[in-house]
Order: structure tokens, then C-alpha cells, then sequence
């Protein structure tokens, strides 16, 4: 698809000045995943804050916490907006080790950069808006994001049909270029079930699940193995459990583990090899379960026309744009891997995602709320 460049201001001070004050209301309410409550709290805020831009909201209500869908009437199929409202925060961080402070070209909070501030930039651009000719918008918010998005993936499949692309509103690499193309991310739990028995007495008579998984655990090494010529698959064991006693033989044991894939056909082989587990030792079991996945979004010809078209429009208004493939997942690799043009990272530069230094550059902040007002300031392309 393609954009042409459109002409507008900057925003004012007092438009910088709401801009950041929303964005402070928004962290105060603090979301981690799975806390319902909180995810309604914020949800409710945000349906209000979008009906007054014009949008028509649904709230989608699930175990996770509540999803929002905001469609905003405008000209040619709608451009998608991808965000999340939890965070890997709990409740209590912005009193503790994350205060909000604002210092200088700074401000810090409790998911500030991931991303409370995109969706800030999403709402202050289509205000921008209210009063002028536009594209049309559909903006999704999802509340689990940050643990694989498990329940939310369905809507993500319902509200992308009839997109004209999709822009996701994570951050962006640190020089503030966007992110066209994600490895593929899976967790995975493996679990054995063995046999107990006395460890000096009667050994003979149990299986160690320990013993078992470790096994387990080297032929994933061997699975993941790629060539010189491939692109690697990172693994990494990020928990393991089991046993109790060393006089007992353990009979049970569990790994989850965290694997990126930057090829499809690799993402394919490990996935079924991890399914084909077989046990080493007779009378151990063997479970594999596929906590979330992502899948991986290679980009194509189309993300990068996309890219280009918005890099003009930014050149536009005196900002150099970039992009380039990202290692980290996100909702935006179920998008661009079902073929929709696809670009990430559209939130404001900053730093410490999931660090207690998390914070925003103040500047970045207002000029992708430009940024984001010139590409849907434009009427959607005629036949």
C-alpha cells in the first residue's frame, strides 16, 4: 500500500502537556497480566478516552483480563493499531522500585515504555484527527500480551480481516527504527513422570524423571542444531523442577523452555521434533505442552513497501526513519505471518523494557504522535 505525505503541526505545549498527563493516568493504573480487575480498570478508562475520538468500542472480557476493539470511521479499508495494556509489573511497583518521575528529556514509570506510551500516541493522533479527513482505524488492545498472548489470539485473527496493514506499537530499536520482521517465539513445557523408590536400598525398582528429563534436555540440544548456512534457533532453559530428597529416586520433573526461531521451516522441525518425544527409559512419561507461540513474521516485499511509504511521510515532516528485523516477539508476528503489510515498534524510544530503569525519551513521544497524525491523515488510495 502506499501513502502520500500530508502537511500539519506539531502539537502545541498543552497538547504535550495532556499528551504526558494521560500518559501518567495510565500507569497509575497498574496492569499485570492476568489481574482482571485491573485490566477493566483500564479498559473502562479507555473505551471513554476512544468514544470521545469517535470510535466505536467493544470490550472482550476473558480469564486474562479485558481486550479492547475501537473502530474509527474514516475513508478505505482501516489501517490496524496493535497494542497491549498489561505489564510485567505488579501491583505496587510505581511506590516501590519504578516511581513515576519526570527529569529533563526523561520520564520513568512502571510500563511506560512497554507501552503505555503507544497507546498514548494512538489516542493523541486520532484527536488530532477528530475534525479532519482521515483514514479509517481499527485499534486493538489486548490484555495478556506479556505471557504469549494465549487467550487474545483469536480476536487478533477476527479483527485483522479486511485491514489494509497493520502498525504495532512496541518500541522501537533504539535509534528509534521501526521493527519490520520478528523471530518466532515458543514456550514450551516438557514434564516426566518417573517412579520413586528408596535411592540406596531398592534403586532398581524406580525411574529418575530427573535423570529422564536431563536426557530429554540434551536431544533438544541436538534439535535445535542448525548449519553454517541456516539462521540459529535460540534456546534457553528457563526453569527447571523436581525431585525432593536425595535417598529418594525422583518421580517427577519439569523444564520450561524458551525457544526463538528466525526460519519458518526450522520453527516447523523443532515444534514437531518437540512433539515426537519419545522416553529413553521404560516406564517414565512424557509431556509436552505448548504454553504460547508466536509464530515467526519474516518480512516481505509488502511490510517493506509499507516501511518505505511511511519513511517518506516521516521524511516529510523532518524525520529519518528506518527499520530492520527485531529478535524480540509480539503480537504483530501473527499479523505480518499471515501476510498482512505489517510494521512494529511505532511507540516512542526509550530503554529499560522490563528493567527497573524503564523509561521514554519525552521528545520521541510527540513526534510519533506526528508522525502517526501525517500517515492516517491520508485518504485512502482510489482504484
Amino acid at each position: 500500500m502506499s501513502f502520500t505525505a500530508a502537511t500539519h503541526s506539531a502539537s502545541s505545549d498543552g497538547g504535550d502537556r495532556e499528551a504526558i498527563a494521560l500518559l501518567r493516568e495510565l500507569v497509575a493504573i497498574e496492569t499485570p497480566s492476568f489481574d482482571a480487575a485491573a485490566s477493566t480498570r483500564i479498559a473502562e478508562l479507555l473505551e471513554a478516552r476512544f468514544r470521545e475520538v469517535g470510535a466505536s468500542v467493544v470490550l472482550h472480557r476473558t480469564e486474562a483480563g479485558t481486550d479492547l476493539v475501537a473502530d474509527v470511521p474514516g475513508h478505505g479499508a482501516p489501517l490496524l493499531l496493535v497494542g497491549h495494556t498489561d505489564t510485567v509489573w505488579p501491583v505496587g511497583t510505581i511506590e516501590t522500585s519504578v516511581p513515576w518521575i519526570e527529569e529533563g528529556d526523561r520520564i520513568r514509570g512502571p510500563g511506560v515504555f512497554d507501552m503505555k506510551s503507544g497507546i498514548v500516541v494512538m489516542l493523541h493522533a486520532l484527536a488530532a484527527l477528530r475534525a479532519r479527513p482521515h483514514r479509517a482505524v481499527r485499534v486493538v488492545l489486548v490484555s495478556d500480551e506479556e505471557v504469549g498472548s494465549p487467550l487474545s489470539q483469536p480476536l487478533l485473527r477476527e479483527v485483522c480481516e479486511g485491514v489494509a496493514a497493520a502498525i504495532g506499537f512496541e518500541s522501537p530499536h533504539p535509534d528509534g527504527a521501526l521493527k519490520v520482521g520478528r523471530r518466532g517465539s515458543s514456550r514450551v513445557r516438557i514434564a516426566v513422570e518417573g517412579r520413586s523408590a528408596h535411592a540406596g536400598l531398592d534403586p532398581e525398582l524406580g525411574v529418575s524423571a530427573i535423570d529422564e528429563l536431563v536426557d530429554q534436555l540434551l536431544l533438544l540440544r541436538d534439535l535445535t542444531a542448525t548449519g553454517p548456512s541456516e539462521s540459529p534457533v535460540l534456546c534457553n532453559v528457563g526453569t527447571l523442577e523436581g525431585g525432593g530428597r536425595t535417598n529418594v529416586v525422583p518421580d517427577r520433573a519439569a523444564a520450561e523452555v524458551g525457544l526463538r526461531f528466525a526460519d519458518a521451516d526450522a520453527e516447523d522441525r523443532v515444534l514437531a521434533g518437540l512433539r515426537g518425544l519419545a522416553p529413553r527409559r521404560a516406564g517414565a512419561k512424557i509431556a509436552v505442552d505448548l504454553l504460547s507461540h508466536r509464530p515467526t513474521w519474516r518480512a516481505g516485499r509488502r511490510d517493506h513497501e509499507l516501511l518505505a511509504s511511511v519513511a517518506r511521510l516521516a521524511a516529510g515532516i523532518g524525520q529519518a526513519l528506518g527499520g530492520r528485523p527485531a529478535n524480540g516477539a509480539g503480537d504483530t508476528n501473527l499479523l505480518g505471518s499471515l501476510g498482512i503489510p505489517t510494521l512494529d515498534g511505532f511507540g516512542p524510544r526509550g530503554a529499560g523494557a522490563h528493567a527497573t530503569s524503564e523509561h521514554i525519551l519525552t521528545p520521541s513521544l510527540f513526534k510519533r504522535i506526528e508522525l502517526l497524525t501525517t500517515v492516517l491523515s491520508e485518504h485512502a488510495p482510489g482504484p
